[in-house]
């Protein structure tokens, strides 16, 4: 018996219209900022009609990457609501994959953009086993000293009582057949830009390292310091990575690839020690990215920020097993590694429409 677990950041998935850019114009779209206009309300009319026209394109690329990834169980990052993921699947994913994913589980976190996690299983695996949503258990509310995780490099950055997971950590028990099954669905502060002459990541890992050490704290306190033994996967969006592919060259003459190791951060201090694997560095090194970042031709690089890291109950029984990454939702101006390239999905464009900047990660668990 199997069971096929994907995370995907489908990248804002909302149901209501962010109006903010008529008064902050850095949270206006680009094409907005190409007309002048002569009011809010005439702002707001235009916005509705941009947001509307790309996002059906948008949300029908979303659903075919989520129907390619094929899962048994779904972790998903940037979703707004439970209305707004019962709408998506019925108005796209529906079609795709009929009446696939009739559980699911989101909780509102600490997102001030009202990004949350959310959870889609099925009702059985795709070899027949019955899968039940045993409990769900929210962590938002978890602060830095309660979770014993503040350090002094986070003075500036956050306060002992604040909350330490800036969205959550979203807690989920199944039982699968007869077997036992803990899924933590995560979405890590993202990086940001340089501040104060400092690398983005650097800046913000401090962060990113409290809610990586609390993960694991939520982990140990519940089953012990190596983790008892038991089978829990986490997944999601880590805003991290232990590596990257730092892209030169330009299109006329090629590019190049070079895998550069960084500094350990957030996804180390979930795998030091055996904890957990992160099965996608089974995949070769040039293999293993699920997001395109760019700021210009002289800052370029693939990486991987989406994790399905796994206890060593569970790899011990799936050593065979390889990650997949469904990169077919990514936009043309994603440069990929020779021999990568995939057919993108249709109407895909330069930069948009795309399924989102990420891509999925899915990978099938042997349960025995």
């Amino acid at each position: 018996m199997s069971v096929r677990i994907a995370t995907f950041n489908a990248e804002n998935l909302l149901s209501r219209f962010d109006f903010s850019g008529f008064r902050n114009e850095l949270r206006q779209d680009r094409v907005s900022q190409l007309y002048d206009f002569a009011s809010e309300a005439q702002y707001r009319q235009a916005e509705i009609a941009r947001a509307v026209s790309l996002t059906d394109d948008t949300r029908q690329m979303t659903a075919l990457a989520i129907a390619e990834a094929d899962a048994d169980i779904l972790c998903l990052q940037e979703v707004e609501s439970l209305d707004t993921l019962h709408r998506f699947e019925y108005g796209y994913l529906f079609k795709m994959i009929g009446d696939g994913y009739r559980q699911k589980v989101l909780v509102e976190g600490n997102d001030r953009r009202g990004i949350n996690l959310a959870l889609m299983a099925r009702e059985q695996t795709l070899d027949g086993a019955p899968i039940e949503i045993l409990e769900t258990t929210s962590h938002a509310y978890l602060s830095y000293e309660e979770a014993g995780v503040y350090t002094p490099d986070l003075e500036g950055l956050a306060h002992p009582n604040e909350r330490v997971f800036k969205r959550d950590c979203l807690e989920v028990d199944l039982k699968i057949g007869n077997k036992r099954l803990t899924v933590y669905v995560v979405h890590f502060k993202s990086m940001g830009g340089p501040r104060d002459g400092i690398d983005g990541r650097d800046y913000s890992m401090p962060v990113r390292l409290a809610e990586a050490r609390a993960v694991r704290k939520i982990i140990t306190d519940r089953f012990g310091a190596g983790g008892g033994g038991k089978r829990y996967v986490i997944a999601g969006d880590f805003n991290d990575y232990s590596e990257r592919l730092v892209i030169t060259g330009d299109r006329r003459n090629g590019y190049d690839f070079t895998p550069t190791p960084a500094e350990a951060g957030a996804v180390e201090a979930l795998t030091d020690g055996g904890f957990t694997e992160n099965v996608v560095r089974r995949r070769h090194d040039l293999d293993r990215w699920t997001l395109y970042h760019t700021r210009g031709p002289q800052e370029r690089h693939l990486c991987q920020l989406d994790y399905l890291l796994a206890s060593p109950a569970l790899t011990r029984t799936s050593r065979d097993r390889l990650p997949d990454i469904i990169r077919a939702g990514q936009p043309w101006r994603t440069p990929f590694p020779p021999g990568q390239e995939v057919d993108r999905y249709p109407r895909t464009g330069w930069d948009r429409p795309k399924a989102s900047d990420h891509c999925p990660v899915a990978m099938s668990f042997d349960l025995v």
